[in-house]
């Protein structure tokens, strides 16, 4: 009996597995590198992260690059089943459920040198046009503050440029995506920016797993799970170091 027994509870977890192989997950995220980006080795470190876990727990997954739009209402439709690359708010648990923290970024806002304006607090920078990733979520204090001057664009590089031709006063965005894209800009745009020095926030990355997909529970375990085994047996900091960071 004892044999039987275990026979059976192995053909129970290989179905198990199998179910879950079977599941394609379809990912999605915008052009956000270093984090995300097709063009990237494995789509960028947050891909690579993401698919190396989902991939422990049994799920393969496919990779589509869309505008911040289309990504996020596409999961909240169910055409995608996991958004990549997720800050926490309220309104999106409408759309799917959130992971645990996988990431850290640190948001900071960039400047004109010559520009003399100070960060200390929000108030500070209520005068001064803003321009913003449209459907980004910065943080909860800066996304609720109504006296700020939003300009909404198409994405942080066009945001830049719009600082360093003086269009508009101020952008923001994580620390190593606005490196990485200000490496690759012109020198003109480049030498004529800065960060300030205080950061906006410190944001929590997460993926956002569809509710429309009847395994999201399933999935968010899962994907929990192996995060956590992947900084136990060292292949976490192996995936950051592959990354350059």
């Amino acid at each position: 009996m004892p044999r039987l027994h275990r026979a059976c509870s192995l053909i129970v977890l290989l179905l198990l597995t199998q179910s879950a192989a079977a599941e394609k997950l379809r990912l999605v995220a915008d052009a956000w590198p270093p984090f995300t980006d097709a063009t990237l080795v494995n789509g960028g470190l947050a891909t690579d992260i993401v698919s190396t876990a989902l991939a422990r727990a049994g799920y393969a997954s496919d990779f589509e690059q869309v505008p911040w739009a289309r990504a996020l209402l596409g999961v909240g439709e169910g055409r995608y089943d996991v958004l990549v690359n997720a800050w926490y708010t309220d309104e999106r648990t409408k759309l799917g459920q959130f992971s645990g923290e996988y990431l850290l970024n640190r948001v900071r806002f960039l400047k004109r040198k010559d520009a003399p304006i100070e960060f200390s607090n929000l108030q500070q920078l209520h005068t001064y046009p803003i321009a913003v990733v449209r459907g980004y979520a910065y943080s909860p204090a800066f996304d609720e503050d109504v006296s700020l001057q939003k300009v909404p664009v198409h994405n942080f590089a066009m945001a830049v440029r719009m600082v360093a031709a003086d269009r508009v006063k101020l952008t923001l965005e994580d620390e190593y995506v606005a490196r990485y894209y200000l490496a690759r800009e012109s020198s003109k745009v480049r030498n004529s920016v800065e960060f300030l020095p205080k950061p906006l926030s410190e944001n929590s990355l997460h993926i956002l797993v569809s509710l429309k997909n009847p395994r999201h529970q399933q999935i968010v375990a899962g994907f929990d799970r192996e995060i956590a085994e992947m900084k136990a047996d060292g292949s976490y900091e192996r995936l950051m170091k592959q990354h350059g960071m």
